[in-house]
C-alpha cells in the first residue's frame, strides 16, 4: 500500500482573494472554510483523483524563492492561450534565474508564490461527480 497527495498547503496573507485565484487557473471551487483557512478542489470535492488546496492564513511574509512549487498544463488551449489566461486571470511573470530558453514559463500568482506553465498539453481529469 502506497500513500498519495490528497491535500497541498499554502500560506497565504488573503486565503479568498488567493483561493479565487487558483479556482480560476485549476477550474476548482470553494469546499469551505476551517477558521481562517480556505479548501478549494475539484468540483466533486475532497478524495478524487485531484489534490485539493488549503489556503491558511498567515501573516509571517515570503522569503525567497520556494522550496517547492506548482506546475501546470493546459488542458483545451496551447501553451501560448493559457499563458494569457493565467496573465488576465491575475499571474504574473516570475525570475527565478531562468535562461529564456526554457519550454515553460514561471509564473507568480497574487501573492508572489511562483509556480510554472509547462507547455505540454494533458487530459483534463473529470471528478467522481462527472466522469462518465
Amino acid at each position: 500500500m502506497a500513500c498519495r497527495i490528497t491535500e497541498l498547503v499554502i500560506d497565504c496573507a488573503d486565503p479568498q482573494r488567493l483561493g479565487d485565484f487558483w479556482c480560476e487557473v485549476l477550474g476548482y471551487v470553494e469546499l469551505g472554510w476551517d477558521g481562517d483557512d480556505l479548501e478549494i478542489g475539484p468540483p466533486g470535492g475532497f478524495g478524487g483523483p485531484l489534490p485539493t488546496l488549503v489556503l491558511s492564513r498567515s501573516d509571517e511574509p515570503k522569503r525567497g524563492k520556494l522550496p517547492l512549487h506548482l506546475d501546470v498544463n493546459p488542458t483545451d488551449r496551447d501553451q501560448d492561450a493559457e499563458l494569457e489566461r493565467l496573465l488576465a486571470a491575475g499571474a504574473r511573470p516570475a525570475d527565478v534565474g531562468q535562461t529564456g530558453e526554457e519550454s515553460w514559463h514561471v509564473l507568480a500568482d497574487p501573492e508572489g508564490n511562483e509556480f510554472c506553465l509547462l507547455c505540454r498539453r494533458v487530459d483534463a481529469v473529470d471528478s467522481p461527480s462527472t466522469a462518465g
